[in-house]
């Protein structure tokens, strides 16, 4: 026993980080104002409230208050993760709940707690807890977390979500328990009494539910029992006795107890699958035998829907006389779900704001809308809540029995059953492991566990813990994966004797308390230590003489083997992990807790009374006296490099040995007093030494590790001996301490100084300080580690050359060195121990002493197949890759040499150019190491990790490189670490990537080319979201003056306005033009004969005239600023007033037109204002946030601005945001009856639903029209404007579909002929055009092959309604409207061509657009007679000719002789004067159909800015203006109005060409129009004129025109050639679909943004076409900001250089990149490449950097001036480095060459355009220094160095003429490569008797010799040549020794600087 107790002291760990602990929300609840506390406050001032000593302060105040009020306090604790990567911030969350409030902190050792978020909810909490519910997305199956708090009350849950959604989701029945799961939460119903009258006969009700989303209902979860007979049955968990204790989300698993047989399971959670869920719902489990057998498929389901009321608690009840018999309804009827639901609940009607709450269909119109599938607003019941509580508030409460039907009821059963279906489950769980009753345990049943837990050891098995304290014990259960990874299986038990216990994650560990309250510490199941916390007594000390040990004894122990532990006992801590069977005592049962507590009371000092709230490794301990401690665990190491030993350790040993090393380190490691961070490495090789059976206290250099080294050996020394008198063994310690070592320059001379081989020396060698016998260097064989030594030393020297390619590990490799080159000797693998000496001559020459091992012995040490004799070096193999030489393949160890796998395979794909080496042919280059454990999953994890594939097309190998290292997660910071040989091939990849990237590469690939401005553009955002997100100031300046803001224009964003057109201030121009909200100037003189009264009337009539055009202005406003705004969601839009007021001169005074002096028109502003509106919502972008509700908010309050928010409704449809409008608001927008709303509202959610064939939208269409309403319904009356709106909102949602039903209806409407009650008997014309447009729309661009209408002669239909002729019957449904003719308009048989011909004729040139038809085009020919010509309105020749012209869409030619030549040929010839001719007919003619031809050429080039286009509209557009400036017989004839209407549609043709170019000769004609108000300038002209000037400034210069199908359609409607006479007109067309246009307009704006300065720039483009017919493939060049032409025009657009990086969009791919570049306010960043400047800055391009070496080739480098670098590059990197190491100062006094040198490299990376080669430059150039120096002390820079040269020669070997692909272009590297050879050359000279002793073997001298020996070795690329004198035996000229030179594997350059010392050393025996 006493070996046992001594261990149990002597093996302790200390604790650390006390502190107490309180929750901190009961701190932060003491504050919150909820009702419980306000009832303490006036018991008791706050001072005292909670005194921290625990109750005593409390429980006189407490006791009035009840004190379960304080006991119901729960809370948890968990690791935060809050979007933040774990290495970067490690806090701890804390969830507390107390009565009515749940609050969430957050707080980590360094911070303080601070509240979260806090809930208070109506009815105490009863569990709140953290779960993820899973969102599915509508698009393809990947789900989203929603992180979210659950709070459970007794009738509902809350749920709250991190993104601040809130659910309520209220509760069917009595929760016991919530649980939460991986796919969201479990609920357990409280078990209640009446459950066993309410079920029916063997049929038990469900028990456990799921609820996936708060949205969703809450389903029952199915199971699956494990069991021979029964194990294929599916049933519902309805058993009461199944108690769920755990739930666990990885691996998804839940642990139940069975209270009867009181045995744990576990069982596997899972989403049900089709097949159980088929099985479950065909047959709800049921009993062999019973007469229910045949029960009804819902039958169970609806008992489901049952339980809700009989749980609650008011339910619970007697329930009523009918429930014996409405059981036995009889299997036929099933039992419905709303029959048992009369029972008023209390707690339901006690809190009806609850309720109501929780039925309101709008739970939160959020979560409506978050929720893919939800349920949705109109479906029936909301979600499962509405089910189960449907007649939840019926006033029966005399029991349920009064809907039930008797058995002998002769009622229909189905008018019982108003919705049977049932309740889906969702998820299943499936029985993976049950405890076994064994027969020792029937003495008592274990109670139900109070813990469980997941922990996993050292060594990475994984358990299950739970602990049961009836028992006292925990039982570990071992969990495996296995094979496929589905199926966990559970091998073995382990029973523990615990009080408590709590997992500690990150050290994979877990603490226990013991029974008898000691604390200790077990990883898995192996016991680790004590743990001793400070301040607190260990019981075990104090109560040993009372108590004996405390125990069970357990039969089925796992111990871990006892052997081996005799070996330790050097060491003074003898801990092996104990197998727990050893305490064994007498068996004493439940008395003993009493005994403990009694005996506490006389124990002054508190014990550890429980243990919760684990997270990491820390955890709180409950004490006795009700206070508590957070304590946290130490880890097992802090070094790096111990940690990577130990990982490499664990993965080659098996798993006992190395849970048994593992074990002992930490004990050593953290004994109480522990060493301090410095020792860790020399503690871990003493201990490590030791275990492999050294004595490290007589090596020489372990002997120095034994001192504590707190700061540096001096120190060490000192405390070492009391004496402060120093001795010589303080000298030879300094020198010979290995931290001397490596920090003096000099190799140091130590006592081992002999010649001799290295056996001999053994023993003089030794200090004089302890002289041994030499058998004491003998190795221990019995050391547990012995047999594993070559393994060990394997492993380790893998883990040294993964440190060598880390420059920031590397610095550890030298002391890993030191245990490999002892343990290399001891081995006696001399290649080894050549290749550290090689790596560092100066440290290695100091280590001489070698250890034996027995040679009877050697059979115990197991030499794995994989140690190989010839060492593997990393640097090696990648040197002899360079040199394109045949490679072994790499050993590695998976999961702890990941860089050397990374850097292996990057040379093979990129030097060996092996496309396959990172996918298939992994195995040709790394070799794994298969450990004794382990591997398995490491492979499978290693092979995941390929199998992503990366989609290599044929790009280059730089690019598969570049894209390969971004899938392994490498990034720039890791690419800084990798040393600069290695890296510089990487480097060079990433360069030529940098070059020529690809457009579609992804955010990361990006990052690691350093192009900053693809992974800018790689974040989706656009100006606006970027401005807010990284200050990008694109927000409009403020505006000085009060009034500026109202005009509604301050939106566009000046930077990039300012860029396009820079010279001049047209965007304000336009913005003056265009404003409506100032009043206008009116200014009359007047004249000395008139009376004020008349002057007054003058006045006014003036202002009426300057009010037609203020009025038409809004049209245009809504173009020029479209899209410009993002509104904010808490304030309404502003809409700029429409001001009809003027000011006369001089005094300024009023004008009003409301004095009532003049008539002014009845409902004048109803349009203008409906115009308003519109033009204010166009603003709002289509990528803003804009929500119903916000929508709603918009309304105004006042009825008169009513028109100006249907406009506004309308606007939103244009740009989409009117589909989030809930279908309820539509319906009560349109209940209201506001003719203008319902325009607004029809037009706009056609507008958004555009071409969808939306059924829910047809129908609101299809009530406001009468013929698609069936012929018996009710007339409605619809306003005649509505039924407009409706139609063409008919040909919106059906555009381009050829819908057949709509088709013929609308064809028939084109014809409707008036109504006999005076019903469409006005306006006609605007309701035939819409019918036709609408019509054309449904069959656009379909042409002759419209499927399936054939019989309806759709183009000769058209055809008769253009020219007239008799009218058909009607045909179809409406034939019995239109029987009786209208008593008001006489029309006879045939048909009214005015009415019709519009419609017609646009809808036969849509239905054709752009086919070419030509048989359909000659209908439209204007007619070659005069006589005919008499027949046809001007109006209709302008529009046969435009339809005529855009069917025959590719003959459209940019040039004057194409337009003239539309005019017939009659119009052209000379005139016989005989003939009588009508001049002002043919004037008329010749005018309109010129005016048609101009707008046929508009559409045909909107948007492109063709210059010919431009010059041949301009060219009429003068002409007709001469026409009217002379009043002369030409304008007479036309008439005013004709020439008007021609000169306006010119004008708008005009505008569409230059559409969002802001061309100033279009703007001038518009402004010279806009100052013509007088005479017959109309309402309608102003507004064609500014819809013009709209059109031309589209969205502020950021828009333009399409010319696709749709784009026409609605161009068409728009800008239709009769605009309207006055405000009110809508006769002919209705006004609102001017706004059509908008749905042609598409943002095609290019605006280069810097990157780094975040500001719009110039840059220059090349666009390329595809070529056409009418082109070949052309390049253009244009400087951006600039309008793309229309993309599928394109072929790829790229940025030029040399200003930017250039960045090329290919377009014959795909467009859709582009398409979202420009959507997003077409955001190109650019990056500005070192030393050039922007355009702004430096236009011609003479002061960029490389333009002063034009003239001579070398003086860049001399006329650079270092100062000028930050003109140049904004790297801050760069920048410094030319002001601290370009410049003389006066501190450093650097020579004058070094200064140029480092100019001149500086001037090479930023002319190079790779600044991030500066560092490579500086380490070469120091690495040549000092070996030039002679002071190199490894000869790591070399090897850099030689890889850097191979490279180099590889590339220049390849192809010379490819030298500017290679990152180091210019001169420095020969200069370098020539400063190496010259040294090494020298020094060879001088000592070529080294290099040959060297090569004899024979031992090197310690000096200065060994490092360059060693350096030239290196850099020379020698194979280990001892011994080669033997290969070289008879070599006596050049000639043998070339032919030898493949045997000795040196290159052949090298061998030829050998040659002499070579032939030397092999002639030099022989002449002896």
């Amino acid at each position: 026993m006493s070996e046992v107790v001594y261990e149990e002291t002597a093996t302790m760990i200390a604790a650390g980080e006390l502190q107490s602990f309180v929750p901190f929300g009961r701190e932060h609840c003491r504050n919150h104002p909820n009702a419980f506390n306000l009832q303490l406050r006036e018991l008791q001032p706050a001072s005292e409230l909670w005194s921290s000593d625990g109750a005593a302060g409390l429980v006189g105040s407490l006791q009035e208050v009840s004190l379960q009020e304080r006991e119901r306090e729960c809370w948890q604790l968990r690791k935060g993760c809050m979007g933040v990567k774990e290495e970067d911030m490690e806090f701890e969350e804390e969830l507390y709940a107390a009565g009515n409030v749940v609050v969430w902190s957050q707080g980590s050792r360094t911070q303080a707690s601070s509240v979260y978020k806090a809930f208070t909810v109506d009815s105490p909490v009863q569990q709140a807890l953290w779960c993820n519910f899973a969102v599915p997305h509508n698009k393809k199956d990947e789900e989203e977390l929603e992180h979210t708090v659950c709070i459970v009350q007794s009738s509902c849950v809350n749920v709250h979500t991190v993104t601040g959604k809130d659910f309520i989701s209220p509760l069917p029945f009595q929760v016991s328990d919530v649980w939460a799961t991986k796919f969201g939460l479990l609920l357990e119903r409280k078990n209640t009494a009446n459950d066993a009258q309410l079920s029916p006969p063997g049929e038990p009700l469900p028990t456990v539910f799921s609820m996936l989303h708060p949205l969703d209902e809450i389903a029952p979860v199915v199971c699956k029992p494990a069991g021979l007979f029964d194990g294929s049955r599916v049933q519902y968990v309805s058993d009461f006795t199944m108690k769920i204790v755990f739930t666990c989300c990885q691996p998804s698993i839940l642990i139940s107890y069975d209270t009867v047989q009181g045995t744990h399971s576990v069982w596997a959670l899972r989403k049900v699958t089709h097949d159980e869920r088929s099985t479950v719902l065909r047959c709800p489990a049921e009993p062999v035998g019973t007469p229910l057998g045949l029960m009804a498929s819902g039958f169970l389901t609806s008992h489901l829907r049952n339980i809700s009321r009989l749980d609650s608690p008011g339910g619970s009840g007697a329930p009523g006389p009918g429930t014996g018999t409405s059981c036995a309804v009889g299997p036929s009827s099933p039992l419905h779900y709303s029959a048992l639901h009369s029972h008023q609940s209390r707690i339901m009607t006690s809190s009806p704001g609850l309720h109501s709450r929780v039925h309101s269909p709008s739970i939160s119109n959020m979560a409506a809308l978050s929720r893919a599938h939800s349920p949705g607003m109109a479906a029936p019941s909301f979600s499962g809540a509405a089910r189960f509580n449907t007649s939840f508030h019926s006033p029966s409460s005399r029991g349920h029995h009064g809907l039930l039907l008797s058995p002998n009821s002769t009622v229909n059963e189905t008018t019982l059953v108003p919705e049977m279906e049932p309740i889906m489950p969702d998820l299943c769980i499936e029985q993976l492991w049950s405890e076994t009753v064994t027969a020792g345990c029937h003495r008592e049943m274990s109670s139900q566990a109070s813990k469980v837990f997941l922990t996993s050891d050292l060594c990475e098995n994984h358990y299950l813990c739970f602990l049961v304290e009836s028992h006292q014990q925990l039982r570990c259960v071992k969990l495996v994966e296995s094979n496929d990874t589905s199926q966990l299986i559970f091998p073995s038990v382990t029973t523990i004797p615990a009080k408590d216990a709590e997992p500690l994650q990150n050290i994979d560990a877990m603490l226990v308390l013991e029974a008898c309250g000691s604390l200790v510490l077990y990883t898995g199941i192996t016991r680790v230590s004590k743990v001793f916390v400070p301040g607190l007594l260990s019981p075990t000390f104090s109560l040993t003489n009372h108590l004996p040990h405390l125990s069970k004894p357990v039969d089925n122990i796992s111990t871990p083997t006892n052997a081996g532990s005799r070996h330790l006992q050097r060491l003074d801590e003898d801990v092996m992990p104990s197998p727990v069977s050893e305490l064994r005592g007498p068996n004493i049962k439940h008395h003993e807790a009493s005994f403990l507590e009694d005996y506490a009371f006389q124990q002054a000092t508190p014990y550890i009374h429980a243990l919760r709230d684990p997270v990491c490794n820390r955890v709180t301990l409950e004490l006795s006296s009700g206070t508590m401690l957070r304590i946290s665990v130490p880890e097992i190491a802090t070094s790096e490099l111990v940690r990577k030993c130990l990982q490499a350790i664990r993965f080659i040993l098996p798993k006992e040995a190395a849970m048994k090393v593992l074990v002992k380190w930490y004990n050593i490691y953290n004994a109480p007093g522990g060493p301090s961070a410095h020792a860790e490495w020399n503690l871990f090789v003493t201990c490590f030494m030791t275990l492999m059976g050294y004595n490290t206290e007589r090596l020489n250099w372990t002997q120095n590790l034994h001192f504590e080294v707190p700061l540096s050996p001096v120190i060490a020394a000192k405390k070492a001996r009391p004496s402060d008198g120093g001795s010589d063994e303080d000298w030879d310690y300094l020198l010979g301490c290995h931290y001397q070592r490596q920090m003096n320059s000099q190799p140091v001379c130590g006592p081992a100084d002999s010649n001799s081989n290295t056996l001999t020396s053994e023993t003089e060698g030794l200090s004089s300080a302890s002289s041994p016998s030499s058998p004491s260097l003998k190795l221990d064989s019995s050391a547990p580690l012995f047999p594993h030594i070559p393994a060990l030393f394997y492993v380790l020297h893998l883990l040294y050359q993964e440190l060598q390619l880390d420059e920031l590990q590397r610095a550890r490799a030298s002391s890993l060195v030191c245990l490999l080159q002892q343990l290399a000797r001891d081995l006696q693998l001399e290649d080894y121990v050549d290749l550290y000496w090689r790596d560092y001559p100066s440290l290695m020459s100091g280590f001489t002493e070698s250890c034996l091992i027995d040679q009877a012995l050697i059979g115990q040490v197991q030499c794995p197949s994989f140690l190989r004799a010839e060492p593997p070096c990393v640097l090696s193999w990648l040197s002899s890759c360079l040199r394109g030489e045949e490679n072994q393949p790499f050993p590695y160890l998976p999961g702890i040499c990941q860089r050397t796998r990374l850097l292996v395979l990057s040379y093979a794909l990129y030097i060996l150019g092996d496309e396959n080496a990172t996918s298939s042919d992994v195995s040709k280059y790394l070799v794994k190491l298969s450990a004794g454990q382990k591997s398995s999953a490491n492979e499978l994890h290693f092979r995941r990790q390929s199998s992503v594939k990366v989609k290599f097309s044929n790009e280059s190998l730089s690019e598969q490189l570049v894209v390969w290292l971004t899938s392994q997660g490498f990034t720039l910071k890791d690419l800084e670490s990798v040393p600069f040989g290695v890296a510089l091939p990487i480097r060079e990849a990433i360069y030529r990537c940098r070059e020529q990237p690809c457009s579609d590469w992804s955010e990361e690939v990006c990052l690691l080319i350093g192009r900053q401005d693809l992974t800018r553009q790689a974040h989706k955002m656009t100006l606006a979201k970027a401005s807010v997100l990284s200050g990008l100031s694109l927000e409009p300046p403020p505006t000085t003056e009060a009034d500026e803001e109202e005009d509604g224009m301050s939106d566009i964003i000046q930077e990039v306005t300012g860029l396009i057109w820079s010279q001049d201030l047209r965007v304000q121009e336009v913005r003056r033009l265009l404003q409506s909200s100032r009043p206008v100037r009116v200014s009359v003189v007047q004249l000395p004969e008139v009376s004020d009264h008349e002057y007054i009337e003058e006045k006014e009539n003036k202002l009426l005239q300057l009010c037609q055009r203020t009025m038409a202005l809004p049209v245009g406003r809504g173009l020029f600023t479209l899209f410009s705004y993002h509104p904010v969601p808490t304030e309404p839009l502003p809409v700029p007033k429409l001001n009809l007021t003027g000011r006369a001169p001089p005094r300024n005074t009023m004008v009003d037109l409301n004095s009532g002096n003049i008539d002014v028109p009845p409902n004048m502003t109803s349009w203008p204002s409906f115009h308003n509106g519109v033009a204010a919502g166009l603003k709002i972008a289509p990528a803003s946030k804009v929500d119903s509700a916000w929508i709603a908010y918009n309304k105004p309050k006042s009825p008169e601005l009513a028109n100006e928010y249907a406009g506004f409704l309308m606007a939103l449809g244009l740009n989409g945001h009117l589909t989030k409008l809930a279908t309820l608001n539509i319906h009560d927008y349109l209940t209201k009856g506001h003719e203008m709303t319902s325009i607004g509202l029809l037009l706009g959610v056609s507008s958004a639903k555009l071409g969808t064939m939306d059924m829910s939208i047809t129908r609101l269409l299809s009530i406001h029209i009468p013929a698609l309403l069936p012929p018996t319904s009710t007339e409605l009356d619809v306003p005649h404007n509505v039924q407009v709106a409706a139609v063409i909102g008919i040909g919106l949602v059906y555009q381009g579909t050829g819908h057949r039903h709509n088709a013929e209806v609308l064809l028939s409407e084109i014809g409707r002929p008036p109504g006999p009650e005076m019903e469409y008997c006005t306006d006609r014309e605007s309701y035939s055009l819409a019918a036709g447009l609408a019509l054309g729309m449904v069959c656009l661009g379909h042409g002759s092959n419209l499927i399936g209408m054939t019989d309806l002669n759709v183009p000769e239909q058209l055809y008769q309604y253009m020219i007239g002729g008799h009218r058909r019957a009607q045909a179809g449904a409406n034939r019995e409207r239109h029987k009786s003719p209208s008593y008001q308009i006489k029309e006879g048989d045939t048909i009214n061509v005015d009415v019709t011909c519009p419609g017609a004729t646009l809808a036969l040139a849509m239905i054709y657009l752009k086919t070419n038809n030509r048989s359909i085009a000659d209908w439209l020919k204007p007619p070659d007679t005069w006589f005919l010509l008499d027949f046809i309105k001007p109006e209709f020749l302008l529009l046969r000719t435009l339809a005529r012209c855009i069917i025959m869409w590719d003959e459209i030619l940019p040039n004057t002789e194409w337009v003239k030549s539309n005019i017939p040929q009659i119009m052209r010839g000379t005139f016989d004067p005989s003939e009588d001719i009508n001049m002002e007919t043919m004037a008329q003619a010749q005018d309109y159909i010129t005016a048609g031809a101009c707008m046929a050429l508009g559409l045909r080039f909107a948007g492109s800015a063709n210059s010919d286009a431009f010059d041949c509209l301009y060219e009429f557009a003068r002409t007709f203006m001469k026409i009217m400036s002379f009043a002369g017989t030409a304008a007479v004839q036309t008439g005013y109005y004709n020439l008007q209407t021609g000169l306006s549609m010119i004008l708008l043709a005009m505008s569409m060409v230059m559409s969002g170019t802001g061309n100033l000769k279009v703007l001038q004609l518009c402004r010279f129009f806009h100052k013509r108000t007088g005479g017959e300038m109309n309402y309608g002209f102003h507004m064609a004129h500014h819809m013009a000037l709209g059109l031309l400034f589209l969205g502020g210069g950021r828009y333009t025109l399409s010319t696709s199908n749709s784009a026409i359609a609605a161009l068409l409607c728009a800008l239709y050639p009769h605009f309207p006479a006055h405000s009110t007109d809508n006769r002919y067309h209705l006004q609102a679909l001017r706004h059509l246009a908008v749905l042609a307009a598409e943002p095609r704006l290019l605006v280069p943004v810097d990157v780094d300065s975040l500001k719009p720039c110039y840059a220059l483009l090349e666009v390329t076409y595809k070529e056409t017919k009418w082109y070949d493939e052309t390049t253009v060049e244009l400087m951006a900001p600039t309008m793309l032409p229309e993309l599928h025009l394109l072929k790829r657009v790229k940025v030029k250089g040399p200003r930017y990086w250039e960045l090329s969009v290919d377009l014959s791919k795909e467009t859709q990149h582009l398409k979202s570049i420009l959507s997003r306010d077409g955001v190109l960043y650019v990056k500005l490449r070192a030393g050039q400047l922007p355009y702004k800055d430096d236009p011609q391009g003479w002061k960029s950097l490389l333009a002063t070496s034009v003239n001579h080739c070398n003086s860049g480098v001399r006329a650079f001036k270092p100062e000028a670098i930050s003109t140049f590059t904004s790297e801050p990197a760069l920048v410094s480095f030319a002001e601290f190491f370009c410049k003389t100062s006066d501190g450093m006094k650097h020579r004058e060459d070094t200064l140029v040198l480092f100019s001149a490299m500086l001037y090479e990376c930023v002319t190079q355009e790779c600044p991030e080669m500066l560092p490579t430059y500086i380490a070469i150039e120091q690495a040549v220094g000092s070996l030039r120096r002679g002071d190199l002390l490894q000869t790591f820079p070399l090897w850099q160095l030689r890889l850097v040269v191979e490279l180099w020669d590889s590339r220049m070997l390849k192809d010379p003429t490819n030298a500017h692909d290679t990152l180091l272009t210019s001169e420095f590297l020969p200069v370098m490569k020539n400063t190496v050879d010259v040294a090494l050359d020298s020094w060879l000279k001088g000592n070529s008797s080294a290099l040959q002793s060297y090569m004899r073997g024979e031992v090197l001298s310690r000096d200065a010799q060994s490092v360059m020996l060693a350096s030239f070795l290196v850099y020379r690329s020698i194979p280990c040549l001892r011994n080669t004198h033997t290969q070289l035996e008879g070599c006596s000229s050049l000639g043998d020794l070339l032919s030898r030179s493949s045997q000795l594997g040196i290159p052949l350059r090298d061998l030829l600087r050998l040659a002499p010392v070579l032939l030397g050393s092999a002639s030099g025996p022989q002449t002896l």
